[in-house]
């Protein structure tokens, strides 16, 4: 292996592993993040209020579009990311509510 080749490959595992920690700080963020929406879920249920609110939901989508471009993210990208996450905190309000 040649020094270039071998500084590439030292590289990569260098990239790579800096993307594996990263993952995992995002399944942990999310997984805290779904405790907050359980807890928020269950107070909507207990309480009788609906599962979507769809004027915070549009704001939050806007405050993560502002993030994105703030952070060299595509706006787009980080849109269609929170959306996923909405409808799966409202699938799970729904399911309390029944």
């Amino acid at each position: 292996m040649t020094d270039d080749s071998q500084r590439a490959d030292d590289l990569l595992r260098g990239h790579r592993e800096s993307i594996d920690r990263l993952d995992a700080i995002l399944v942990y963020t999310l997984a805290e993040r779904f405790k907050h929406t359980q807890a928020v879920g269950k107070l909507k249920a207990e309480h009788a209020l609906p599962p979507s609110d769809p004027s915070r939901e549009a704001r939050q989508i806007e405050r993560l579009e502002w993030l994105a471009k703030e952070a060299d993210l595509d706006p787009e990208f980080a849109k269609k990311f929170l959306t996923f996450i909405i409808s799966e905190v409202i699938r799970h309000h729904e399911r309390l509510q029944h």
